[in-house]
């Protein structure tokens, strides 16, 4: 049925009116013969591009070690980028997609989502085990490559993921042998045990546990914190009366500094121990001067040994010049990490996680600045090392490696 010519008039005269009462001069649209044929496809994704996701605790009290990470990463894309790297007969650039987990696991797991939905190819992350072992799931369920630098809770990789892989050993290997070195070397009697309660510091203080009780050693007394904690008077004092010869905490330096302040505080002159969580370089300052020299012992989930020596100390000065900061700890390790994963895409010819995955799992004798990389069934670096540190003059001084 036809419309009339007055009754047309009729609505484009109101519809005049309309927009006239609305303000608005909007110009008639356009005759449909005058439109394109169909929009325009939104653009493809450029396959030349080659995503890398990084995660880490860039904010909160630990942020100065998710930075040190994130910066460890960017150094290996920058040189990957500029040495030009092929893969499927095309010359690929690598983009570093860097997300923030706070330290904490909701966090954790809402970035590790959001770096899927980006479709990235693969992840180096998360730094602590607590964040790393639940975004470990949505990695394996989307099928994508992670290579955590620094998480030694050992469940991480013990869920029967084939994408999950770790590049420093675990806490079995570092907290064991703390345990034994607090009852052989620095012949602890008495020894008292605080633990954060996240699946880092709980997991790295059990192990240490078992490595006093395999050395003949005893735990006279065991606390808890959190992570979030400032006031500690209240289970020093009570570590006190067991008059410890060695107090161990398993967590993070942010917390440790000012436990051992306090610790000073109230006479305590115990040795203090802990995991590569507190073996950093910013202890000292987080410590406000009270650390003794030598009172400190820590272990690095890491080290290298005679000539591979030159190599970690040349990646520290192109750290220091690029960044203007000395290494805390962990970057060494993301930057191998960033290097496993690509030099898995070229030996595939590949970035797809899905061709090059099986070539990650076989990485054998890969040469790092912290060493040469090896993955074992569960995607555990074979053979870890740990270094054996202490501080001297608000310096952190190496003991001993070990394995």
């Amino acid at each position: 049925m036809k419309r009339s010519t007055f009754a047309l008039s009729a609505v484009a005269s109101i519809a005049v009116v309309m927009l006239s009462a609305c303000g608005k001069k909007e110009e008639a649209a356009a005759p449909a013969a005058s439109a394109p044929a169909s929009a325009p496809a939104a653009a493809a994704a450029d396959p030349s591009v080659i995503k890398i996701g990084h995660v880490g605790p860039t904010s909160g009290g630990i942020a100065h070690l998710g930075k040190d990470n994130e910066y460890g990463a960017r150094l290996a894309i920058e040189e990957l980028n500029a040495k030009g790297v092929t893969i499927g007969g095309k010359k690929v650039k690598f983009e570093l997609v860097a997300e923030d987990d706070a330290g904490d696991p909701k966090q954790g797991t809402a970035a590790a989502q959001k770096l899927v939905d980006s479709k990235v190819n693969g992840v180096v992350g998360h730094l602590n085990s607590g964040t790393s072992i639940p975004a470990s799931k949505i990695y394996s369920d989307a099928g994508i490559p992670q290579i955590s630098p620094s998480a030694t809770n050992p469940k991480f990789t013990r869920q029967g993921f084939k994408t999950t892989f770790r590049v420093v050993a675990d806490d079995v290997h570092l907290g064991g042998t703390l345990g034994k070195y607090s009852v052989t070397q620095l012949k602890g009697k008495s020894i008292a045990v605080i633990d954060d309660r996240t699946a880092y510091g709980q997991g790295v203080a059990e192990e240490f546990e078992k490595g006093v009780a395999a050395a003949g050693g005893k735990v006279a007394a065991h606390e808890f914190t959190t992570d979030k904690a400032t006031d500690f008077t209240a289970i020093l004092t009570k570590v006190k009366a067991v008059k410890p010869d060695v107090v161990f905490y398993g967590g993070m330096d942010a917390v440790a500094g000012p436990m051992i302040r306090q610790a000073k505080q109230l006479g305590i002159k115990a040795k203090f121990m802990g995991g590569d969580g507190i073996c950093t370089g910013e202890l000292p300052k987080l410590a406000g001067g009270a650390m003794a020299d030598g009172q400190v012992v820590c272990a690095e989930a890491g080290g290298v040994e005679g000539e591979a020596k030159a190599g970690l100390e040349e990646f520290k000065t192109k750290f220091k010049a690029k960044f203007n900061t000395d290494v805390q700890i962990y970057a060494p390790y993301v930057y191998d990490a960033v290097n496993v994963l690509v030099a898995a895409m070229v030996k595939a010819d590949s970035a797809d996680p899905a061709k090059y995955l099986p070539e990650l799992a076989k990485t054998t004798d890969f040469k790092g600045v912290t060493g040469t990389i090896s993955f074992d069934e569960k995607g555990d670096v074979k053979n870890g090392a740990l270094t054996l540190y202490t501080y001297k003059g608000e310096k952190r001084e190496q003991i001993a490696v070990v394995r």
